[in-house]
């Protein structure tokens, strides 16, 4: 395979309702998309999820322009490989910037797939067909909203409730929830909001019976985490600090993480997600697929991942109506009773809808050779 030509569209999509964490609110998404065209005429789609501000990880939406401009897309194009693993190790000597790989890493998987005239999901290994789904939810303004928006998207069949916590709204706010529906399988995201002073308001959330809790203390704590769970019942679960395979090694091996979030754009593309899934499985660690409030050539993807064996717990990978009126694939990723099926389609199992496309495209590149 080699790539000939690369189209860079900078997208911005309006999402249904503001999704507030505690790293702040979003209203307006910007995204890449590359459309990728290989010697023989097959287009494949990636997409960079990256956001504006550096909140969540230090990559931008214009970050990973720049580093797609001016490095990532330049090094690919012309480049033959054999097979879309080659990517990671290509690109090894541009240090992090793991969304911006990750963007066009997935457009050579998708070539891949139609090479082998199979589904994504089928040709990275993916093995169940049907996959479950939980559901994300925002810091809400009143507790009587988050109780009514929970109870929303349980009676659409959503098998699990992750809810955004940080100082100040965490215990009450988890008890309420828990008064309100006291067996839903709960999880608690805390987007590195505390540190180890808190311990002890840490160890109150024991009582409430929580799947995990995730992402407690900041990005780089792997010796804290351990310390606090060694102290709470609670399992924790990293996102932010799982950045490779070798981040999860040292995040398991020193005892802090008993669940792992993967995130296809976190880790720098597919074939690292992969990997970090087997290495979990043989450790005995259950992962599950986070969500990075992506569009649909995202989501698509997020689906095929975790119909890899080891996720065996239900994902933030919900429907496409659950952040967007008009999603930028079709059909449009849905769920039905809890359970997204995982397409069986070539490639990516969804077309890009080039319309929709078009209509929120701000600004679009050609890159070829």
């Amino acid at each position: 395979m080699k790539l000939l030509e690369v189209i860079l569209y900078e997208v911005e999509m309006n999402m249904k309702t503001p999704f507030t964490t505690s790293l702040g609110t979003m209203q307006n998404k910007k995204f890449i998309v590359l459309e990728a065209k290989d010697e023989a005429g097959t287009i494949g789609w990636g997409e960079g999820v990256a956001f504006e501000e550096p909140s969540y990880t230090e990559e931008t939406f214009k970050t990973s322009l720049h580093m797609l401009e001016d490095f990532l897309i330049p090094t690919l194009l012309g480049t033959e490989m054999a097979h879309p693993d080659e990517v990671y190790e290509i690109f090894r000597p541009i240090r992090r910037n793991q969304m911006a790989k990750a963007s066009i890493e997935g457009a050579v998987w998708d070539i891949y797939a139609q090479q082998q005239n199979k589904s994504l999901a089928e040709v990275i290994g993916g093995t169940q067909q049907k996959i479950e789904v939980g559901i994300s939810i925002g810091l809400q303004p009143t507790e009587e909203q988050l109780i009514a928006t929970i109870g929303r998207f349980l009676d659409e069949g959503y098998k699990r409730i992750k809810v955004k916590i940080k100082p100040g709204k965490d215990i009450e706010l988890i008890r309420t929830i828990r008064n309100a529906f006291p067996n839903v399988p709960l999880m608690a995201d805390a987007n590195s909001s505390y540190t180890l002073n808190e311990i002890e308001l840490l160890k109150q959330l024991d009582e409430f019976n929580l799947m995990m809790i995730e992402q407690p203390l900041a990005n780089d704590d792997f010796v804290d985490h351990a310390t606090l769970q060694k102290h709470i019942k609670t399992p924790i679960c990293l996102d932010e600090s799982i950045t490779s395979l070798n981040d999860a090694r040292k995040a398991i091996e020193a005892g802090g993480c008993r669940v792992v979030n993967i995130k296809i754009a976190r880790v720098g593309g597919i074939s690292e997600a992969k990997r970090i899934h087997d290495y979990c499985a043989e450790k005995n660690i259950p992962v599950w697929c986070g969500g990075m409030l992506e569009a649909g050539i995202g989501r698509a993807q997020n689906v095929a991942l975790t119909s890899l064996g080891n996720f065996t717990m239900p994902g933030d990978t919900a429907a496409s109506s659950r952040y967007w009126d008009e999603d930028i694939i079709t059909p449009e990723v849905t769920v039905d009773n809890g359970y997204i099926t995982v397409p069986q389609a070539i490639g990516l199992g969804y077309q890009v809808n080039r319309n929709a496309l078009e209509k929120y495209t701000i600004k679009k590149r050609i890159f070829s050779i």
